[in-house]
């Protein structure tokens, strides 16, 4: 609580990384609830500029690297949910 966390995500892919390459982190609540993306990727970051994560979201990943990592500020036990990371490399997903 307090302290930024990293999400780490890595991925493996069979083609060679381009620029149609792109990174969707979801969240959803421990209480439950709709599902909202919180981050996107398509040859920049796009961090979420709404809801509770707004303007704590930073891109920590390496597509080169095969690391789509997020890192968020501030959390605290309101935060607590499930975080899926998805990546899709056309034609790999």
């Amino acid at each position: 609580v307090g302290e930024q966390v990293t999400l780490k995500c890595s991925f493996k892919s069979s083609f060679p990384i381009t620029e149609s390459l792109t990174i969707d982190w979801t969240y959803r609540p421990f209480t439950g609830g709709q599902m909202e993306t919180i981050f996107h990727y398509q040859s920049v970051p796009y961090p979420t500029t709404v809801g509770k994560f707004k303007d704590r979201i930073s891109w920590v990943g390496n597509v080169a690297n095969g690391d789509a990592s997020i890192a968020i500020e501030g959390p605290s036990m309101s935060d607590n949910g499930t975080f899926i990371c998805s990546v899709k490399n056309p034609p790999d997903v």
